[in-house]
């Protein structure tokens, strides 16, 4: 039931998140929007070898991508999932009071930015909070996404908004008790005999060096995580920590997702519970990277168990502690009227 003090006054929660294609003939102009990204990743020769390297590497790479997600169903499941924690989220808030309403605003596809502060401004909403999906801070993801909704509101909606942010949450409580319970039943599905032999591998998206070098706080953030939930864990196997997903030529963090695995069975280690860590929801890196690939590498190492952690998506741990999250930003950044009345 809603707080007895629940105001009519709206505010919105823009989710902030990557985006990706909604059919296979969208894959090119996704992959070229993410490429031209300078704050993504940043290719040799400024903005015009950006365009250029751009281009060519997503020509290399656009048939086998697009094999990828058709292996998926055709497209990506982000924003179907998005959706679904943002409808959740919106529950949890209108519960506690908060005439709130969610919507996601994707970096590289639809809905982008613009198409949802249209949204949000025809329904009559003035206070927005940007609440990022990337629990971890990085240039790349949440700083881009910010920079963008920012240059969007500037140039049509400057007077139309009043706006706060949620940037980073690396060591959100129930985020970590989440997390913890995924792995925890992960380990379950694991045979009894095996169970004691189990190493956990983290698997965080990967990122250039070059932000890293210049202040990029993500793996910093990234280990707060890790070491939350390990702290968390009942028995606590041995872990490490790998980075997947790296495209173009520009170094990117070591060591990688395969070769760690091939580390691990250069080492004896034949049983492997893979965490994504820094993944909200399922998506192309955890249904066809991690599931397809990691999975056939898996077998030809001679694995005995490889399985992977559920994804958050919309996990009601996980939502409960973004509405949290929500509710005591509010109160910090001097809403709380939208509660209290």
């Amino acid at each position: 039931m809603a707080d007895q003090h629940s105001t009519d006054r709206p505010i919105g929660v823009v989710l902030l998140n990557l985006g990706g294609p909604d059919t296979l003939d969208a894959v090119k102009p996704f992959l070229l929007d993410l490429f031209s990204d300078r704050e993504i990743v940043r290719l040799p020769g400024g903005r015009i070898g950006q365009a250029i390297i751009g281009r060519i590497i997503v020509a290399a790479r656009l048939k086998r991508v697009k094999e990828n997600y058709a292996s998926i169903g055709g497209s990506s499941p982000i924003l179907r999932l998005t959706l679904l924690q943002a409808e959740s989220l919106e529950v949890f808030l209108r519960e506690k009071g908060i005439n709130a309403v969610v919507r996601p605003a994707m970096r590289y596809w639809r809905p982008f930015t613009e198409e949802t502060l249209s949204e949000l401004k025809r329904a009559g909403i003035r206070r927005l909070v940007a609440l990022t999906l990337y629990p971890h801070y990085s240039i790349a993801t949440t700083g881009s996404s910010i920079n963008e909704l920012q240059r969007v509101i500037e140039r049509d909606f400057a007077s139309d908004f009043e706006i706060t942010y949620i940037t980073e949450w690396p060591e959100l409580p129930g985020y970590l008790d989440a997390l913890a319970a995924k792995i925890e039943s992960a380990l379950k599905e694991v045979s009894e005999d095996r169970r004691d032999k189990v190493t956990l591998l983290f698997s965080a998206h990967g990122l250039p060096v070059d932000f890293i070098d210049r202040g990029d706080p993500y793996i910093e953030h990234i280990e707060t995580t890790i070491d939350g939930v390990m702290s968390r864990l009942e028995r606590k196997p041995p872990w490490c920590l790998a980075y997947q997903s790296r495209v173009g030529p520009v170094k990117w963090l070591e060591p990688t997702t395969p070769d760690t695995m091939r580390r691990l069975a250069a080492e004896g280690v034949r049983d492997v519970v893979i965490v994504p860590v820094s993944f909200v929801t399922d998506h192309i890196e955890t249904l066809e990277e991690i599931d397809r690939q990691f999975g056939r590498l898996a077998n030809e190492l001679g694995y005995s168990t490889f399985h992977r952690t559920k994804a958050l998506n919309d996990d009601p741990m996980f939502i409960s502690a973004l509405g949290n999250l929500v509710l005591d930003h509010l109160q910090s950044a001097g809403f709380e009227e939208v509660r209290n009345g």
